[in-house]
């Protein structure tokens, strides 16, 4: 039997969204006290974990492309509450569809595609205002100092794997209008695209931008059961090419051995036993 929310059209609460919509409003909480009642430890949290480029290339903060996509602004729940109906809405299907492993997957890679996305821009506009100071670079170089926060990264990456996956879905927007789901995803990239270039209006939209393009590459170019599962095959190939490599170093002093003792017994390839040489003309020759 549908729940209620499939009734009227919504996707179920997976367990996956479940936990890391809870973890993001837990944080979100935990720091709106600290800032009432400990400043210092949401001070704390506001320099070391939200995403700084300079800090993650010049004080190998490598966290920080991570732990930033756990902080919101802590000004108002607008912020909060838009991220974690994203996750909610685009993430719930793709994990009904591929289980929860592959959307936290997902969702990481493309949180953590955003910030790499975001430094490689900070730094070409730095290096690029520095040749050409024009307008173009001066907003991208902005980049480059400014803090990031957010969970816009992964969940524009997961509406981008919503769009290819499920494309010809209706979404309805403002509750009456049914869109398909590709027309919305190349509505809300096109916006971020225009934003990001005018850089006025204080959003990570090279984020944004990042994330899709993040969740496009892992749906149209990674391996198709999830990085990690191609992580440990990778890792079982290493570990069985090491194997394989004893053997037939073993076996090649072993053949040593043998022909010192005037014996016929040698080895393939791969360094398998295959038994004493036999020749055509040997007694034991069965054709």
């Amino acid at each position: 039997m549908p729940s209620a929310l499939q009734t009227f059209g919504l996707p179920p609460f997976t367990k996956g969204v479940k936990r890391l919509i809870i973890v993001n409003v837990a944080v979100w909480l935990v720091l709106f006290v600290a800032r009432l009642t400990v400043p210092v430890v949401a001070q704390w949290a506001d320099y070391y974990l939200i995403l700084r480029p300079v800090a993650v290339v010049f004080h190998f903060e490598l966290w920080q492309i991570i732990t930033y996509g756990f902080l919101h602004d802590p000004h108002g729940l607008s912020h909060l509450l838009f991220n974690m109906l994203g996750i909610w809405m685009f993430g719930s299907q793709f994990e009904m569809d591929y289980g929860k492993r592959r959307f936290y997957e997902l969702y990481f890679w493309c949180i953590g595609g955003a910030a790499v996305t975001t430094i490689a821009v900070g730094a070409f506009g730095m290096f690029a205002y520095h040749q050409m100071p024009i307008g173009l670079f001066r907003v991208m170089a902005q980049i480059w100092g400014t803090a990031t926060l957010g969970a816009s990264g992964g969940v524009y990456g997961l509406l981008a794997a919503f769009a290819i996956l499920n494309g010809n879905r209706p979404i309805y927007v403002y509750a009456i209008f049914p869109v398909k789901a590709r027309w919305v995803a190349i509505f809300w990239f096109f916006i971020s695209f225009v934003n990001a270039f005018n850089g006025s209006n204080g959003v990570a939209e090279f984020a944004h931008l990042g994330g899709g393009l993040f969740g496009l590459i892992y749906l149209r170019y990674l391996p198709r059961y999830g990085l990690q599962t191609a992580a440990s095959e990778g890792l079982f190939g290493l570990r069985n090419a090491y194997y394989r490599w004893k053997r037939r170093r073993a076996a090649r002093k072993f053949e040593v051995y043998m022909r010192k003792t005037n014996r016929q017994e040698y080895f393939d390839e791969k360094g398998n036993y295959r038994g004493p040489r036999l020749d055509k003309n040997d007694d034991h020759w069965v054709n």
